[in-house]
C-alpha cells in the first residue's frame, strides 16, 4: 500500500500537469477596452503590402479611473484579420482564448509602456511584404510584467463592422521581368525563324 505522502505528492503532481496549459490564457472577453487606437487608411482603402505605410497611434482611454494601466509594462500592436477574410480559413479564426486566437498573426510594433506619459504614441509602419491580400483592422494589447494580457483597444467596433481596410499582396511579378521576358520571347521566335531559313537554304545547295 502506498505511503499517503506518496498519494498527496502524486496527487499534486497530476493536478499542477492539469493546470499548466491553463496559465497564461486569457479570454478576450475578460479584457477591458482601455486603449483608444487608430490607424490612418480610411473604411475600404486599399494597400499595397511593400509599399504603402500605416500610420497607428494609442493612449489610455481617459474615461476609466486614474491607476488602471499601474499594471502595464508593453504595447503590443498588431494587424488583425477582419471576419471577411476569416470565412471558410481556420488558420485564420478567431478563438476567444487568446493563447488560441489566429485573428492578429502580424506584429506592427512592441513599446514600453509609460504610466507617467499620457500623449498619444505614433509609430509608422511599413506593411511587410509576406503579409497576405485580405481585409483588416488594427489591434493593440496591453502586456503585464508576465507578458500577459490585461487590457487591448482596436480600430474598430466589436462586431469588427467599421474601420476595415484592405491589403493588396504582391503578385511576385515586376514590369522589367515582363519585359525582359516578352523580349527573350521575341528572341527565340526570331532565332526560330533565322534557323529555318538558314536550313532551308542549305538543302536547296
Amino acid at each position: 500500500m502506498a505511503a499517503p505522502g506518496l498519494v498527496l505528492a502524486s496527487l499534486l503532481l497530476v493536478l499542477s500537469c492539469l493546470a499548466i496549459p491553463c496559465h497564461g490564457n486569457v479570454l478576450l472577453s475578460s479584457l477591458k477596452n482601455t486603449l483608444v487606437v487608430t490607424a490612418s487608411p480610411k473604411q475600404g482603402q486599399v494597400l499595397k503590402a511593400g509599399e504603402d505605410e500605416i500610420t497607428v497611434t494609442w493612449n489610455l482611454n481617459q474615461t476609466y479611473p486614474a491607476g488602471m494601466d499601474s499594471a502595464y509594462k508593453t504595447i503590443k500592436v498588431k494587424l488583425c484579420y477582419a471576419p471577411i477574410s476569416q470565412v471558410d480559413r481556420a488558420w485564420r479564426k478567431t478563438v476567444d482564448n487568446l493563447g488560441k486566437d489566429k485573428t492578429c498573426q502580424f506584429k506592427i510594433v512592441a513599446r514600453p509602456y509609460d504610466v507617467f506619459n499620457k500623449t498619444v504614441q505614433r509609430f509608422q509602419w511599413v506593411i511587410e511584404r509576406d503579409v497576405p491580400e485580405a481585409t483588416y483592422f488594427v489591434r493593440a494589447y496591453a502586456y503585464d510584467s508576465n507578458d500577459k494580457e490585461v487590457g487591448y483597444g482596436q480600430t474598430t467596433d466589436a462586431h469588427k463592422t467599421i474601420n476595415l481596410f484592405e491589403i493588396h499582396a504582391i503578385t511576385g511579378r515586376h514590369m522589367t521581368l515582363d519585359i525582359c521576358s516578352i523580349c527573350f520571347s521575341a528572341f527565340s521566335v526570331v532565332s526560330l525563324l533565322g534557323f529555318f531559313v538558314a536550313e532551308k537554304r542549305r538543302t536547296k545547295k
